[in-house]
């Protein structure tokens, strides 16, 4: 969970964008995204993948499991 938070975290400044911005864009709540961010709550699979979607990188990377961005399509 630890990874993740900071994944999350690093893409989202690496983007230039806001907490609230990125929420909007995932289509959450910005205090939603805050709470994941922080790892006071993890996402269900729908927010997840939408995370993913956003960032432009693999559900394994954001989690930590591979060092590798890339999303296998």
């Amino acid at each position: 969970m630890i990874e993740f938070c900071r994944r999350m975290r690093a893409l989202r400044i690496e983007r230039g964008e806001t907490q609230v911005q990125a929420a909007q864009d995932i289509g959450i709540t910005d205090r939603q995204y805050q709470r994941f961010e922080a790892g006071k709550q993890k996402p269900g699979f729908d927010v997840l993948i939408a995370i993913a979607d956003h960032f432009g990188v693999s559900i394994d990377y954001l989690t930590g499991r591979t060092e590798n961005r890339a999303v296998n399509q």
